[in-house]
């Protein structure tokens, strides 16, 4: 199974407004996405992070590219920073864990 991990923060008040208008059509697309299999969203510190598992990478990645999480990739860097880590994985982290692997693995946007 593919986990995808995401620890987005927003760039102040008027960004975190705009995070959560697109945050949340983006989470409930994964919610019900072809291939997902686990869907949690969490604050974790100062980032919102979420954790996916898919079926497969190529079924996170078709979710990735279309939809609303389309459209909030589009004005991501304009609202917000953060790591995101994805690998494969016979087992779907704790938040701990996942906390873990992306501020120690994760790349920054």
């Amino acid at each position: 199974m593919y986990i995808s991990l995401t620890g987005l923060k927003p760039n102040g008040f008027i960004s975190y407004l705009r995070f959560w208008v697109l945050a949340i059509p983006s989470f409930r697309q994964a919610q019900t996405a072809e291939g997902n299999l686990h869907c949690e969203v969490k604050k974790m510190h100062e980032y919102q992070c979420t954790i996916t598992a898919w079926e497969s990478r190529e079924l996170m990645l078709t979710y990735l590219r279309s939809g609303a999480h389309l459209k909030a990739m589009k004005v991501f860097k304009q609202i917000a920073t953060g790591p995101t880590y994805g690998y494969e994985s016979e087992t779907i982290p704790t938040w701990d864990e996942a906390y873990a692997l992306l501020t120690e693995k994760g790349k920054m946007h």
